[in-house]
């Protein structure tokens, strides 16, 4: 039975998967319209336009099933959170800090409604069975992809381009619902932000963001990163971060 359940919440996961590429196919090259909206607002009424994450149908309406911020791209409608605590998905890019290490793996703090556990299984290199603080330690960080979702954790892994051990640098923490905007359109406001600050910068969707670069060039990404999170819901987000980071290209 529980083997079922599983197949089937794989099943539904990936079904969300596809409605998801197939609704990015709809947003692109699409102008984006975007306002504040609770929860039963009518976003928009038409039946060409298709209720996309945290909106549902009503007849001829898509209604918000959640406060936050209504976009409205091409065909599709969305709300994206506001205000909230990081909600975990499969496929999720995360941060997070080891908090102890047993003997097949790491447990991994990621500030969400549980904990998460990357198996030594799941490390793209061979790692030493008796020594795995050689690889990580506790009170390291890491970056690393959700895989599956249960109960009771997370289950966690490196075996994606772009994951693991982050050294150095410095790692703050911003609300996960304003990581969208923090990222921005295809990656746009992040890039702008390490561009401007010639920093490398690597943002989990659970709101911890790693920062490296000189000491100065940190904290004037931080500053940026700040601007956007408190400007999140503003017009003309990506002139005003320029105008910060000292001006257009």
């Amino acid at each position: 039975m529980e083997e079922e359940m599983n197949n089937s919440e794989m099943e539904n996961e990936e079904m969300n998967e596809n409605r998801t590429e197939n609704v990015e196919e709809e947003e692109r090259s699409e102008p984006t319209e975007r306002k504040l909206v609770i929860p039963g607002e009518i976003i928009v009424s038409g039946e060409d336009y298709l209720p996309g994450d945290l909106t549902r149908r009503e007849g001829k309406d898509v209604v918000a099933s959640r406060y936050g911020l209504a976009e409205i791209s091409g065909r599709v409608v969305r709300i994206i959170p506001i205000s909230g605590v990081f909600e975990p998905r499969r496929g999720n890019v995360v941060i997070g800090r080891v908090e102890d290490i047993t003997f097949n793996g790491w447990i991994i703090d990621v500030d969400g409604p549980y904990g998460g556990f990357l198996p030594l299984s799941e490390c793209p290199r061979f790692i030493n069975r008796n020594n795995l603080a050689e690889f990580a330690d506790i009170g390291d960080v890491l970056s690393l992809k959700i895989f599956s979702v249960k109960k009771n954790g997370l289950d966690l892994t490196l075996r994606s381009r772009g994951l693991g051990k982050l050294d150095g640098g410095m790692l703050i923490q911003i609300n996960p619902h304003k990581v969208p905007r923090v990222i921005g359109k295809e990656g746009s406001m992040i890039n702008l932000i390490k561009d401007k600050t010639n920093t490398e910068i690597t943002v989990g969707q659970n709101g911890y963001v790693w920062i490296r670069g000189e000491p100065e060039n940190e904290s004037r990404a931080e500053a940026a990163i700040n601007l956007v999170v408190q400007e999140s819901i503003s017009t003309g987000l990506t002139e005003k971060v320029e105008e910060f980071l000292g001006g257009k290209k």
